[in-house]
């Protein structure tokens, strides 16, 4: 009897033992990690810092880049075409330049260009910031012309009304306007002509939606 206490009260040793062995070993390795982590962060806090600095700063500049680069903009500048075309009157930012031909020649009574800087050639291959057209054909004439970029999916078309002009009803494109030239364009009917003003490059989408389109005006 007294050799079986004797086993049970090694027994019970050796699970103390044990656990404590455990127990210690896994308080070692969490103040190893916790000690190698202060030391890297010591190491490398002023690199840390530094990065975090550098950081903070570049999202703080690109931020005011970007609100000057729309403080630019303001006033904003107003092509008026001829009352034999409606009057139409578009408003751009100043700092965008300016081509419009009112001739009258080839299929477009008014053919117009605006972009940053400076307006770019079409052959040139680049997207333009803004083309107007005033087209020698009927609305319904223009309408027929896209029902081919609607089944291909090449576009998405939805009803439009000018926000200055709420009396006329036209369409909006988004999507591949013209031909490699992803934007947006607007539709309207003007008298016996049909308006298109678009954007042919994604980058000015914004632009065309907040500047271009609220400011857009003609008489139908």
């Amino acid at each position: 009897m007294k050799s079986l206490n004797q086993r049970g009260a090694v027994d019970s040793w050796l699970i103390a033992f044990s656990v404590t062995l455990i127990v210690f070993f896994g308080a070692a390795g969490f103040g190893f990690w916790a000690y190698m982590s202060r030391q890297d962060y010591k190491d490398n806090v002023d690199a840390k810092i530094a990065t975090a600095v550098a950081a903070a700063e570049k999202s703080n500049s690109d931020k005011k880049d970007a609100e000057f680069l729309e403080r630019e903009k303001e006033p904003l500048k107003t092509y008026v075409g001829p009352p034999a075309y409606g009057s139409l009157s578009v408003s751009y930012p100043k700092t965008w330049s300016a081509y419009v031909d009112e001739s009258g020649k080839g299929n477009a009574s008014l053919d117009g260009s605006l972009n940053p800087n400076f307006v770019p050639g079409l052959t040139s291959g680049g997207g333009v910031a803004l083309r107007m057209q005033i087209l020698d054909a009927q609305y319904s004439q223009t309408l027929r012309s896209l029902e081919q970029f609607t089944k291909a999916g090449k576009i998405k078309v939805s009803p439009y009304t000018a926000p200055k002009v709420p009396s006329v009803v036209g369409i909006r494109v988004d999507g591949e306007v013209k031909t490699g030239k992803q934007g947006s364009m607007v539709i309207l009917p003007i008298r016996d002509k049909t308006l298109q003003v678009w954007t042919e490059a994604s980058q000015f989408v914004p632009d065309f939606n907040t500047i271009i389109l609220p400011n857009l005006n003609f008489v139908p």
